[in-house]
């Protein structure tokens, strides 16, 4: 199910260097010669100055463990990179020269996953606070024109790539890759040199096969190798690196960005889902809005990711349009930079509202009610863009959740506010109206309305219900003398005026349910409620008092 709903969203090894010992290989493979290794260089903590309170202990309880058991075990990658930059990693990968089977042994809940990468995921924690630190094994660099080739994709080639080891498509991106090697071939097969570097918490050394440590000085991204041929192995690192350039500030070196435009077009033979990762990982870094511009710069904001195009649309959509979706990646990019969550589906409702909006306003337009219009615009965005799951799938549903909080916003009756900001995507649906209050798309006061309401007291918010029930019984005032026509006048208002005082205003004593938040009848033309009423006989020979009797209510029904 999720599968579709991304799908639709989205539009062997060479010898062993001395000292360096391989580990058990899944598959036995030739000398290669042309490995671009580099010379191990182990930088001291003195050097290198990397704070060992940004790291995460449940990454160095996994290095211990393995270095317990005897292997090899580095915290690697972009952990590295970023605490070289001063950053707190999100995510922390330890590389080892333990097999998956080896790694699994050590661990009470250890996972393997993974085909075209098998790796092992070992969980800290439980519930929403449960941490996972995934551990690979050191692979050996391939030569990938002695690769088993196969036609079509993973899922279309699953026969062909069953047993393999190392397998490779007709564009020679790589299906699978697990032929296991020394750390010298591991590092170099990683695609960035800043990307390449390995830290040993225990010894506090980083080790450096590629000079990754002098370009993050120089804030330089460079690929390992040649870079058409690395692009072509793995086109998302075209993706991953616009993602760091722009979260890193870094600048390509010259060989490495020159192949991204005309090697973009390979991003369409990778897997919807890995792609679906990449875009939330380049909303979610704290730099969104940077990473929206690279890609611009790079010429890839178009049909790479489809859910982005809205972003790039500007001559489809108003500057109150655009203005949202800048102010919503803002917000994003300023609660990573706080530490708060970030849900994909918050994010993922605002690239696609105004897709929404506009059939929500052309449904309505077409005389369909409020909440219907709704439902069905999101009904034909889904179809639209993720297929006829209409959103099903977990995602789908808190977009849908969201979107749909919208309109019952305007209904401030009690059992709908209480039960409001008891539900679990409240504040997501809060957070989506404030800022559309802040883009005059919603009324200001009515956000501020919840927001004190989500933060009062229970005195308070009876207070704010109160004041929202008096300024609908004054809007009902004003409105009441145009519910229907005034009497003819004369003896006829005289008998009406005797008839019991049926012409009081009907807001006088509102019927609280029917009076808060509903949706204002169209018009004057609405019946005004039925009211039960006792007969008089007519004084004298009255024919005009009864004919007044009858026709008094400002045009209700008789209720004979």
């Amino acid at each position: 199910m999720i599968k579709k709903f991304i799908n639709r969203l989205l539009g062997k090894g060479a010898a062993a260097a001395a000292g360096d010992p391989a580990p058990a290989a899944m598959a036995v493979a030739p000398v290669v010669p042309r490995i671009p290794a580099g010379k191990r260089v182990e930088v001291p903590v003195s050097e290198h100055g990397i704070d060992p309170d940004l790291v995460d202990e449940r990454a160095v309880k996994v290095v211990r463990t393995l270095h317990q058991a005897g292997f090899q075990a580095y915290v690697v990658g972009g952990a590295v990179r970023d605490l070289l930059v001063g950053l707190r990693p999100k995510d922390f990968d330890v590389a080892t020269d333990a097999t998956p089977e080896q790694v699994k042994g050590l661990f009470r809940r250890a996972f393997i996953i993974g085909r075209r990468f098998r790796i092992v995921h070992v969980i800290h924690g439980r519930g929403r606070d449960h941490e996972v630190i995934e551990v690979s094994t050191f692979r050996a660099y391939m030569d990938n024109s002695e690769a088993t080739q196969v036609e079509g994709n993973e899922k279309t080639s699953r026969a062909a790539l069953a047993g393999s080891a190392h397998a490779v498509d007709a564009s020679g991106r790589v299906l699978r890759d697990n032929v296991w090697g020394p750390q010298v071939e591991d590092a170099a097969r990683r695609d960035f040199t800043v990307n390449a570097m390995y830290y040993d918490p225990e010894s506090q050394i980083v080790v450096d096969y590629h000079h990754g440590l002098a370009d993050v000085k120089r804030k330089l991204l460079r690929l390992i190798g040649d870079p058409a041929t690395r692009y072509r192995e793995d086109p998302v690192r075209i993706i991953r690196a616009v993602r760091f350039a722009a979260k890193l500030g870094f600048d390509f070196e010259k060989k490495t960005g020159a192949p991204i435009q005309e090697l973009a077009p390979l991003l369409a033979n990778v897997p919807i889902s890995r792609m679906f990762d990449e875009m939330i990982k380049l909303l979610q870094t704290g730099h969104a809005l940077a990473s929206i511009e690279a890609l611009r710069a790079q010429n890839l904001h178009r049909s790479i990711f489809p859910v982005l195009d809205a972003v790039y649309d500007e001559a489809r959509s108003t500057p109150q349009q655009q203005e949202f979706i800048r102010m919503a990646l803002a917000d994003t990019d300023r609660r990573v930079g706080e530490g708060k969550p970030v849900a994909p589906s918050f994010l993922l409702a605002c690239l696609l509202w105004h897709d929404v909006l506009a059939g929500w306003r052309a449904h309505q337009a077409a005389g369909e009610h409020l909440v219907p219009a709704l439902q069905q615009a999101i009904d034909a965005v889904f179809d639209a863009r993720v297929g006829d799951i209409s959103g099903r799938g977990k995602l789908g549903a808190d977009m849908r959740e969201i979107w749909m909080m919208q309109p019952r916003f305007e209904r401030r009756q009690a059992n709908t506010a209480f039960s409001m900001i008891e539900q679990v995507r409240f504040r997501a649906g809060f957070d989506f109206l404030r800022l559309r209050a802040d883009v005059g798309e919603a009324p200001v006061e009515l956000a501020e309305w919840w927001e004190d309401f989500s933060l009062g007291t229970d005195e308070e918010r009876e207070a704010l219900l109160a004041a929202v029930r008096e300024s609908h019984r004054g809007a009902a005032r004003k409105a009441a003398p145009a519910r229907g026509p005034k009497p003819a006048g004369g003896a006829s208002a005289s008998a009406a005026s005797e008839d019991g005082g049926d012409h009081e205003p009907a807001d006088e004593s509102p019927d609280t349910e029917a009076s808060e938040g509903d949706e204002p009848a169209a018009g004057g033309d609405a019946p005004a409620r039925k009211r039960r009423r006792r007969r008089r006989k007519p004084a004298g020979g009255g024919a005009g008092a009864g004919a007044a009797a009858g026709d008094s209510g400002g045009g209700a029904p008789s209720a004979d």
